[in-house]
């Protein structure tokens, strides 16, 4: 009986060695790693700010996001975007003139008519919260878009005509759909252009170099440090900070008669908006940022050299009820006072504001014709 229950034992136990074996082989067994979640939106691009400018407020209802920057900055050199198909963003806006176009009014519009006012720059526009074009009539950069786009003057374009010309692109369907989950419409034009204009961060000058470090290589000398003091002493009451803007409007006394048949009103400046008649001849201030590439000056590009400016502020104010106060003495004298010398230092302190590495940055030139 007992050797027939050991027989019975006997043929179990490789069975339960087998079983062993199994158990000790899955505890060794290396687990398959789980795949890594998708990304639950757009990769999100992180603007670049100098560490001595004021923060930036961002678009809270257009975040910056790599494909939409990517898709904005083709969008701002595409020729498809205006009515004849040779006009873009760029063709105004020049990258080596901190896009600016060098011209006191363009004519390279669609139209080949003049335009009514000259072209501004555009960098640091992520700090631009007061308004848009010379009179703030732009409350952001997304509804600024519309405003050349479809301007018969400027690129001429119907809306819908535009977003069936990129449907039937090659590439922009696919670019629209990985920039935005609603692809391609004429809002997400204006969301890419503008989140590609918040990128173009102008901070890196040989003044800003010396902000940061000092000296070395990038020291001003005895002028130029002369014309920082007085820069901001006789033209921060509007260039002020590291922006050299206060983003704001004024009447800087270069016209006392405000009479304007122009088309809506536009050389009536920021009344145009406002319809407050201290806003009459009020334009917004432009940064002293590369203001020696971006030649001619004031809202209709009528002073052609920097000095010719001086001069004015100097001497040429025009005395009117609503020429802002910052331009008079304390005797109540219109101008501001600067003698040949100080002239020439405030010149040489302005040519160490241009950013020669944001006029050749390749991330904001032709994606087309930039090999990196």
């Amino acid at each position: 009986m007992a050797e027939k229950r050991n027989r019975k034992q006997a043929w179990m136990y490789p069975i339960v060695g087998a079983l062993l074996a199994m158990l000790v082989a899955q505890g060794c067994r290396k687990e398959t790693p789980m795949p890594e979640p998708e990304p639950s939106g757009p990769e999100p691009y992180t603007l670049a700010i100098p560490s001595h400018f004021p923060p930036s407020e961002p678009a809270a209802d257009n975040p910056l996001t790599v494909r939409g920057v990517e898709l904005g900055r083709k969008l701002f050199y595409e020729g498809l975007l205006s009515a004849n198909g040779n006009v873009s963003c760029a063709t105004c806006h020049r990258q080596e003139l901190a896009f600016s176009d060098g011209v006191a009014i363009a004519t390279h519009g669609v139209s080949g008519r003049p335009l009514e006012r000259h072209v501004p720059v555009l960098f640091n526009l992520a700090w631009a919260s007061s308004g848009l074009f010379w009179d703030g009539g732009s409350k952001n950069l997304e509804s600024q878009a519309f405003g050349p786009l479809t301007h018969a003057d400027e690129m001429g374009m119907d809306l819908g005509l535009l977003e069936t010309r990129l449907r039937e692109s090659a590439d922009y369907p696919k670019l629209f759909s990985d920039a935005f989950s609603d692809g391609i419409t004429a809002a997400n034009v204006a969301k890419a252009l503008a989140q590609f204009q918040r990128t173009l961060v102008s901070g890196n000058s040989r003044y800003d170099r010396y902000t940061l470090d000092g000296a070395g290589p990038s020291a001003l000398n005895e002028t130029e440090l002369h014309g920082l003091s007085l820069v901001r002493q006789k033209c921060g009451g509007c260039h002020s900070g590291e922006l050299f803007t206060d983003n704001s409007f004024h009447n800087n006394g270069i016209d006392d008669d405000f009479s304007d048949d122009s088309h809506e009103w536009i050389h009536r400046g920021r009344y145009r908006i406002t319809f407050d008649p201290m806003d009459l001849g009020a334009f917004k201030t432009p940064s002293l940022r590369n203001v020696m590439v971006s030649a001619p000056y004031m809202h209709d590009g009528r002073f052609a050299t920097i000095e010719g400016v001086l001069d004015h502020y100097a001497s040429g104010i025009k005395d009117s009820e609503v020429t802002d106060r910052l331009l008079y003495q304390r005797d109540g004298k219109p101008g501001i006072p600067m003698s040949g010398d100080e002239k020439e230092a405030i010149v040489a302190f302005l040519h160490t504001l241009t950013d020669e590495a944001f006029l050749g940055d390749r991330d904001f030139a032709n994606p087309n014709n930039t090999k990196k």
